[in-house]
């Protein structure tokens, strides 16, 4: 074991030993004593005298001193470079970073500033997609727009400006003596005369009757069938031109029906479907609102909070935040940053069912009145009929009146409570009560529109219950719906229920 230390001692000695020597060899270039012992001893020797000794002595001394103060200074502009670079290297990181930061800023400016573009382009009735298609000019005049709103005080540019126009409104005289079936009728012949739009009777009722069901109404089928014309065409008949919102594949929130807040601008960017919410709570027209394509984004994303609204029993509680925090020059009808929705708007969506849409999810059908336009209405004569300025309170009273006076028989009620029990054994699908408290709102509304009550119930039944079959796989009911279609003519008639019969037949033809 000694023997072992003895061998480690002598290995690291070895080791920091010369390490120790290097050192203090090191210091004894410094070693004064050593080299004026130098001095001496060499003094008087040969051609060496005390003087000349000491002059070679300090002219050595001198360029020693000069070797080192250029090693010195060599080595200090090597570190004084090293740092430089380093610094420089530093930076450039800096300067790419701040780079960085400025070009997602400029794209996010560039956002906002197609955002607000869109919108814009939007208002004078075309597709944001078709911005790169305008002239100088039309550009010119958007970019003056806006620069004409900066000027203005306020964030709210367009609902103060209906504050103003409106301050003094006395409304046009109103018909009041219209009745329901005149109503449809009329707007048929209004249809026809005036704007060449051909549609069925049947399509009218339906249609008119939807508004007493629901504030929501979807028209959907194969494109070019005129579901937008229809709603166009109601707005033009009652006075009061339809709020169309071209819905786009990218909206996913509400700020694309209420609009937003612009943090940059500090303005609130307003949307038409806003004003036409706002200028609505000034009057008691008829308003209806388009969501023209509505399926080609996803609605339950963005109109998630329209429905949840809507869904409150009592209309005072139609209330929806605008802001969250008032400024004392808001518009006049925004109480605290928010809006009431008036009594007397309803919404229209368009739906085209192909690849290029979404499919509508039965939380949107289920609150809603839907209605299929798979046909083009065939032209006809009608008389010269002019529009019918109906107030709103005139036209949901005629509704209401409607549905009071013509409740569903008891009889039928019955047919349908079977009918209910017969679905939910074999294909496992409820009525529901909101499907039924549609139901009983809108069958009346359609008799009281001059339709019959079996071709209500098949209607609503058509839309509302058997619809939900293409959730299910249909080779697994496929053999359930001749059963469905016997237990129909056993409690209708086979004359009756045609709506219902031709749809799950047509379903039964697809596996």
């Amino acid at each position: 074991m000694d023997t072992i230390f003895k061998f480690l001692f002598e290995f690291l000695k070895q080791f920091f030993g010369s390490i120790f020597k290097g050192i203090v060899d090191i210091l004894q270039a410094f070693n004064f004593k050593a080299y004026y012992d130098i001095i001496q001893n060499f003094t008087g020797q040969g051609e060496l005298g005390k003087g000349v000794a000491w002059a070679i002595a300090i002219v050595a001394m001198l360029l020693l001193a000069a070797v080192f103060g250029l090693i010195i200074f060599f080595i200090v502009k090597g570190i004084k470079k090293f740092a430089k670079f380093k610094k420089k290297a530093k930076d450039t990181n800096d300067l790419v970073n701040e780079v960085n930061a400025l070009n997602k800023e400029v794209m996010r400016l560039n956002l906002e500033k197609d955002k607000i573009l869109s919108m814009k382009v939007s208002q004078i009735g075309l597709n944001p997609n078709e911005i790169s298609e305008l002239t100088g000019e039309e550009l010119e005049a958007l970019n003056k727009e806006e620069e004409e709103e900066e000027v203005s005080t306020g964030r709210f540019n367009k609902l103060v400006t209906i504050d103003e126009e409106w301050a003094d409104y006395q409304p046009e005289p109103y018909d009041w003596d219209v009745t329901l079936p005149e109503f449809v009728t009329n707007f048929r012949n209004f249809a026809c005369s005036r704007m060449h739009y051909w549609y069925e009777i049947k399509l009218l009722r339906c249609f008119v009757a939807g508004f007493a069901s629901g504030r929501l109404t979807i028209l959907q089928g194969i494109s070019g069938t005129g579901k937008t014309s229809l709603p166009y065409a109601f707005g033009k008949y009652v006075c009061n031109p339809a709020v169309i919102a071209s819905v786009q594949p990218s909206w996913r929130d509400r700020t694309e029906l209420f609009g937003y807040y612009n943090e940059f601008t500090k303005r609130y960017n307003e949307t038409e479907l806003l004003r036409a919410l706002y200028e609505a709570s000034y009057n008691e027209n008829v308003y209806v609102v388009i969501l023209d394509e509505m399926n080609i984004a996803r609605v339950e994303y963005y109109f998630a909070e329209m429905l949840s609204i809507l869904e409150m029993p009592a209309h005072d509680e139609w209330i929806v935040e605008i802001v969250a925090a008032p400024w004392p020059d808001d518009p006049k009808h925004l109480d605290h940053g928010k809006l009431t929705i008036p009594d007397n708007i309803w919404y229209v969506g368009t739906a085209n069912n192909d690849d290029s849409t979404f499919a509508i999810t039965d939380k949107v059908y289920d609150r809603a009145m839907p209605i299929d336009i798979n046909t083009k209405g065939k032209p006809f004569e009608a008389p010269d009929t002019p529009p019918c300025h109906i107030n709103y309170r005139h036209f949901t009273k005629l509704l209401d009146d409607a549905v009071a006076a013509n409740p569903i028989s008891e009889e039928n009620l019955k047919k349908i409570e079977i009918l209910d029990d017969y679905v939910i054994e074999h294909f496992r699908v409820a009525f529901g009560n909101r499907v039924m408290k549609q139901i009983n709102s809108f069958v009346p509304a359609f008799v009281g529109c001059g339709g019959t009550e079996i071709d209500g119930i098949d209607y609503a039944l058509c839309k509302k219950v058997f619809r939900k079959f293409e959730a299910l796989n249909i080779s697994y009911i496929r053999d359930e719906i001749d059963g469905l279609v016997q237990q129909l003519d056993q409690l209708f008639g086979r004359e009756n229920m045609n709506e219902c019969k031709e749809y799950v037949r047509m379903l039964q033809k697809m596996t």
